[in-house]
C-alpha cells in the first residue's frame, strides 16, 4: 500500500490514456499540483508500471488500443492493491460509468475532462488512499472469542472500536447510532463502512421509519468526505414550482422576489453529501434536470448561462419499490440506473426484533433526557408486548409507543397504550375494512385529545350543513386523524393509504392543524418519513 503523501513525499499519480496531447495535458496538470506522475499509453503499459511500483491513484481512459481500462482497475481489485482508480469515460457514456463504479472505481470523469473537475477528483481520490494508509489494521480474528458472544455489550463496543480503525471516529460513532447487533443490522453496518470508501451514487432501501437518513449520515460520515456538509432534501416536501430554484439555485432577479443570488442544495453540499429523500416522489420533469446534473456534475441556476461545476456525492432513499415505479413509466429507468449503483437495503424491524431491547433501551433514555426525568424502567412484560405488536411502523412507530408510554407512565413503570394502533398480536386493520372516523374536534376539545379518543361510525348529517367548508373540513379531519391513527402516525404510510403524496398530507394536515405525537419532525434512531 502506498506512503501517505506528505511535504517531502509527494503523491505518486498513474495516467493511462493513448493520446499523447491529453496525456501530456493530464501530466502537466497534475505536476503543478506537486504531484509525482507516470504515464502509460496501454494497458500493457500501465501494468508494468503497476508491477514496478505503487501509487496513490490511477487515472485511466476506458477505452486502450490493447483492452479497456476495465481491465486495470480489475488488476488493482484482485491484487487488493491501495490504489484509488479514476476511469475516463466519453461524453454520453452513463452505461460505462456506471459498471466501473460497480466495479469498484473510486469515481469517473467525462470527456471532455474539465481540468477543474480533474484536479478535484484527484485530489479525494489521493486523500482517500491516504486515509485509508494511515489506519490500522483490526485485530486478530481469534480475538473475538469465536463469535460466541456477540451479543454481550463489552463485544459490541469491541466492533466499534475496531470500525474505528477502518472508517475513523466519527464514522464508528455514526454507525453506533445504528442501534442493533442482531445479523441484519452487522451487515448493513459492514457494507455501509465497504462503500463508503468511494464515490459510487448510493441508494438506501427500505420501509418508512427503519432508519434511512441514518444509514445515509453514516456512509458520509464513514467517508473522507465526513468534513464536508451532509445536506438532507426531502423531495416530497418542496412543492413542485421550487423544485430547480431549491436544487440548482437562481441569480438574482431570475423570478419575481429573487432579490439576490441565491445557492441551491447541490452548491450548498460542495465537497460534502447530497442526500436525496424519498426520491421517489420526485417528479418526472425534475428527474431528467437530476439525471444531467449528476451525468454532468454541474448545475445550471436558474437565469444563468453559466453552468458551475459541483464536486458532491449523491445518496438517496425510497420506501418505493423504484423498478416498479420505472415499469409504471412514474420514474426514469436512466436515472433509477445512476442513483442504484450500490445499494443497502435496511431490514424492517420485524426481521430484526432481537434488537427489540436495545431499541428501546436507547429510545427510553433519549425520551427521558429530553423530558428532563428519570429513565424509566423497562420491564419483561412490557418488552413482550412490544414484540408481539406487528410495528408496521418500524423504529417509528416504536418511538410513537414508547412516547405514549412515558406520557402515561405511573412512576418509573411504563404502561403501554395500542389505542391508536392494531391490537397487541394482530395484523393491522385491512384496506377493505369499514371505516369509522374518530370523535370530532371542537373549539373546547383540543385535537391532541381527539387522537386517543375511541373511535365511532361516522353519520350522515341530519340537516343541511349551515357551513359547507367547515363541516367538508372536519369530515377531512376525522378520515386524516383516523388514517394516521392506523399507520402509527406514519405519514408516508397513511397518504399511500388515502392515495396521497407525502406532500399533500403534509399540507393537509397544517391546514387542519391536526397535532400529532411527533411533531412534524421524527429524529433518530431509525426514524424517518
Amino acid at each position: 500500500m502506498s506512503t501517505p503523501p506528505t511535504s517531502t513525499q509527494p503523491a505518486r499519480i498513474l495516467v493511462v490514456d493513448d493520446e499523447p496531447d491529453l496525456r501530456t495535458l493530464y501530466e502537466l496538470t497534475l505536476l503543478r499540483e506537486g504531484y509525482r506522475v507516470e504515464a502509460a499509453g496501454s494497458v500493457a503499459e500501465a501494468r508494468k508500471h503497476l508491477d514496478a511500483d505503487r501509487f496513490d491513484a490511477v487515472i485511466t481512459d476506458m477505452r486502450l488500443p490493447d483492452g479497456l481500462g476495465m481491465e486495470i482497475l480489475q488488476r488493482i481489485q484482485q491484487d487488493q492493491r491501495g490504489e484509488r482508480c479514476v476511469v475516463m469515460t466519453a461524453y454520453g457514456s452513463a452505461e460505462n460509468a456506471v459498471e466501473a463504479l460497480k466495479a469498484g472505481a473510486f469515481d469517473y470523469l467525462t470527456k471532455p475532462v474539465d481540468l477543474k473537475q480533474f484536479r478535484a477528483v484527484v485530489a479525494s481520490a489521493v486523500q482517500a488512499t491516504a486515509q485509508l494508509a494511515s489506519v490500522k489494521a483490526p485485530p486478530p480474528s481469534e480475538d473475538r472469542n469465536d463469535g460466541r458472544q456477540d451479543e454481550r455489550g463489552e463485544d459490541r463496543q469491541d466492533d466499534i472500536a475496531r470500525l474505528a480503525t477502518t472508517v475513523g471516529s466519527s464514522g464508528a460513532a455514526a454507525l453506533a447510532r445504528l442501534v442493533g447487533d442482531s445479523e441484519p443490522m452487522r451487515l448493513v453496518k459492514a457494507r455501509i463502512a465497504k462503500v463508503a470508501r468511494g464515490m459510487a451514487p448510493v441508494l438506501v432501501r427500505g420501509e418508512s421509519g427503519t432508519g434511512k437518513e441514518l444509514v445515509a449520515r453514516a456512509v458520509h460520515e464513514c467517508s473522507q468526505r465526513s468534513d464536508g456538509p451532509f445536506v438532507a432534501v426531502n423531495c416530497g416536501a418542496i412543492p413542485e414550482n421550487l423544485l430547480e430554484a431549491e436544487f440548482f439555485g437562481a441569480r438574482k432577479g431570475s423570478y419575481t422576489g429573487s432579490s439576490q443570488d441565491r445557492d441551491g442544495y447541490f452548491q450548498a453540499a460542495r465537497g460534502g453529501t447530497l442526500f436525496l429523500d424519498e426520491i421517489g416522489d420526485l417528479p418526472l420533469a425534475m428527474q431528467s434536470k437530476l439525471l444531467r446534473a449528476i451525468q454532468e456534475r454541474s448545475v445550471r441556476p436558474i437565469g444563468s448561462t453559466q453552468e458551475d461545476a459541483v464536486d458532491v456525492r449523491i445518496v438517496s432513499a425510497t420506501h418505493k419499490d423504484l423498478q416498479a415505479e420505472v415499469q409504471a413509466s412514474r420514474f426514469r429507468q436512466d436515472l433509477f440506473y445512476r442513483l442504484n449503483v450500490i445499494e443497502i437495503a435496511v431490514p424492517a424491524l420485524r426481521d430484526r426484533r432481537g434488537d427489540l431491547p436495545a431499541l428501546c433501551r436507547a429510545l427510553l433514555a433519549r425520551i427521558a433526557r429530553d423530558a428532563g426525568m428519570p429513565v424509566p424502567t423497562l420491564s419483561a412484560d412490557v418488552l413482550r408486548r412490544l414484540s408481539e405488536h406487528p410495528l408496521h411502523g418500524n423504529v417509528r412507530e416504536l418511538e410513537n409507543l414508547l412516547h405514549r408510554a412515558v406520557a402515561l407512565s405511573d412512576g418509573d413503570m411504563l404502561h403501554l397504550d395500542f389505542d391508536g394502533s392494531a391490537p397487541v398480536g394482530e395484523p393491522m386493520a385491512a384496506a377493505s375494512a369499514p371505516f369509522a372516523p374518530p370523535a370530532v374536534a371542537t373549539d373546547t376539545a383540543p385535537v391532541a385529545a381527539v387522537l386517543l379518543a375511541p373511535t365511532a361510525p361516522a353519520k350522515a348529517p341530519t340537516t343541511v350543513p349551515n357551513d359547507l367548508q367547515g363541516y367538508l373540513d372536519q369530515q377531512e379531519r376525522e378520515i386524516l386523524v383516523r388514517a394516521l391513527q392506523e399507520t402509527g402516525f406514519n405519514r408516508t404510510a397513511a397518504a399511500a393509504r388515502l392515495g396521497l403524496s407525502l406532500r399533500q398530507i403534509r399540507y393537509r394536515i397544517a391546514r387542519l392543524g391536526i397535532a400529532t405525537p411527533n411533531g412534524d419532525d421524527a429524529h433518530g434512531l431509525g426514524a424517518d418519513d
